[in-house]
């Protein structure tokens, strides 16, 4: 009888700490009695730390979390709490979704609390895309009427300019403001292109494409390119993912628009690292079906974002380089949406940056 209690007491242990979410049992006189491995994960605290300790010690700044177990513990009652809760682990807030189940006894006695975390960063990420795609696309549909107003006007412009200047001689002084009329013009051109592109872009051409040999392409082309400066590339892709379906062109663009920022900001020397993994914890919903996503990561070195900045990066006209359209991220967006995917940047300031494109893996 004792073996049969011990297989069954080491099996439960076992599913509990092979379970995803974070399990608190926080007994009566609130200490933690368990405490497993998902559980640290999130909080970043662990095990040995938190077992047999107070839990409002552990936990003093939850203030939500702790008044929900006080409840359960009081009242016997289940408490949930999906929006309100973030878990400060290891310098870092966390969103998390709890619940706050009473632990009973047969008798009904209620002599503790189980408290259930989940991780929802992704949800809120992807929260974040969804509206930020909503206000690029609003923004689009009005970038796109102002582009056609302004296109006619402006070829007029650059046509007067183009018939003044055949009209100087060749020594005249105000032939180099008519070359300032032109070349700005066919910059203002260059740009209403990209907004047209922004709001009305092409079909799409799905196809099946294989991502390590795109971005290894771009890699090698971007060598070159850089010959006379000290940059050193790093790649590290996982060889288990598959081709993914998208339009190679689409994706040639948005990953090197996002490379050739990176080696803009580093100057003359950096490293720049390429890599690809699949992301177990995170699936999306898509035509009734469940992908498991990918991320590329592309980070660098160079001087990095400010993080005022950090949110202004996708919008329309943001931008911190001399010259820039500032179209050239929101685009990037606007590609990785129609794949439905989405993009989040971190940055340091004067440690570098990090962009991760997240794409389904369709299988």
């Amino acid at each position: 009888m004792t073996q049969r209690v011990k297989i069954g007491t080491d099996y439960f242990a076992t599913v509990i700490d092979s379970v995803g979410d974070g399990i608190i049992v926080v007994g009566r006189d609130d200490l933690i009695t368990l405490f497993n491995p998902a559980a640290e994960e999130i909080t970043g605290i662990s095990g040995n730390q938190a077992l047999e300790a107070v839990f409002g010690k552990v936990f003093s700044t939850e203030k939500t979390l702790l008044e929900m177990v006080a409840k359960t513990v009081r009242t016997g009652l289940t408490t949930s709490d999906h929006q309100n809760i973030v878990v400060h682990s290891t310098g870092k807030t966390k969103p998390v979704s709890a619940t706050c189940a009473p632990m009973m006894l047969d008798s009904g006695e209620t002599v503790g609390a189980i408290v259930t975390l989940k991780d929802i960063t992704y949800i809120r990420e992807l929260e974040a895309a969804v509206r930020q795609a909503d206000r690029l696309s609003t923004m689009g549909t009005l970038a796109a009427g102002l582009a056609h107003e302004i296109k006619n006007p402006l070829g007029g412009i650059k046509g007067a300019a183009q018939l003044l200047e055949r009209e100087l001689c060749e020594e005249s002084e105000l032939r180099e403001y008519t070359r300032v009329m032109i070349r700005e013009t066919e910059r203002i051109d260059h740009i209403i292109r990209e907004l047209l592109e922004l709001a009305s872009p092409r079909g799409m051409l799905i196809a099946p494409v294989a991502i390590h040999r795109l971005l290894s392409d771009i890699l090698l082309l971007e060598k070159q390119t850089k010959a006379g400066r000290d940059i050193r590339f790093i790649t590290g892709f996982d060889p288990s993912i598959p081709d993914i379906l998208g339009d190679e062109e689409m994706l040639k663009r948005l990953f090197l628009n996002l490379i050739r920022n990176s080696l803009e900001a580093m100057g003359k020397n950096g490293v720049l690292s390429v890599s690809s993994r699949v992301l177990s914890d995170y699936r999306l919903a898509q035509n009734e079906k469940f992908a498991r996503m990918m991320a590329i990561e592309i980070s660098d070195n160079g001087t990095g974002i400010a993080a005022a900045d950090i949110e202004n990066i996708w919008t329309p006209f943001f931008t911190t380089k001399s010259g820039g359209s500032g179209l050239g991220l929101t685009i990037c967006h606007k590609i990785v949406s129609e794949h439905h995917g989405m993009i989040k940047a971190e940055s340091e300031p004067g440690r570098g940056t990090k962009f991760t494109v997240l794409l389904p893996l369709l299988q």
